[in-house]
């Protein structure tokens, strides 16, 4: 189970730290990523981590600004936005990845088997 939270409503150019706590799996055996999804948009990859916590990968669209972290200690994975723009708006996704002990970055939904709920994130210009 992913539970996600952190969202809200923030002007362009400002910060939000999203979380999503992981439970039922051990944690520090999977790859962890976000997606997101604007309306009338499809599901777009955001940010993956590996589940060793050495590699990252994000999207273009995001590059420079969203930045993603682990802390298996805490079963929790973090996508940290920065410089946020009202087209960063939308309902973002946590997701754990399906087994894979290669550390290799995931960017695909069909590579990923566990879904949270999704979080609002709405960046007023």
């Amino acid at each position: 189970q992913l539970q996600a939270s952190g969202g809200g409503l923030v002007q362009a150019g400002g910060s939000l730290k999203l979380s999503c706590t992981a439970s039922g799996r051990t944690f520090s055996s999977y790859d962890m990523g976000w997606f997101r999804q604007a309306p009338g948009k499809e599901r777009d990859f955001v940010a993956t981590i590996t589940w060793t916590g050495s590699t990252t990968s994000v999207a273009d669209s995001v590059k420079g600004r969203f930045t993603i972290s682990r802390d298996n200690a805490k079963n929790t994975v973090y996508l940290h936005m920065n410089s946020l723009k009202p087209e960063d708006t939308a309902v973002y996704y946590c997701a754990q990845a399906k087994y894979d002990w290669r550390v290799r970055p995931k960017q695909k939904e069909d590579e990923y088997d566990y879904w949270g709920q999704g979080t609002q994130v709405t960046v007023s210009s």
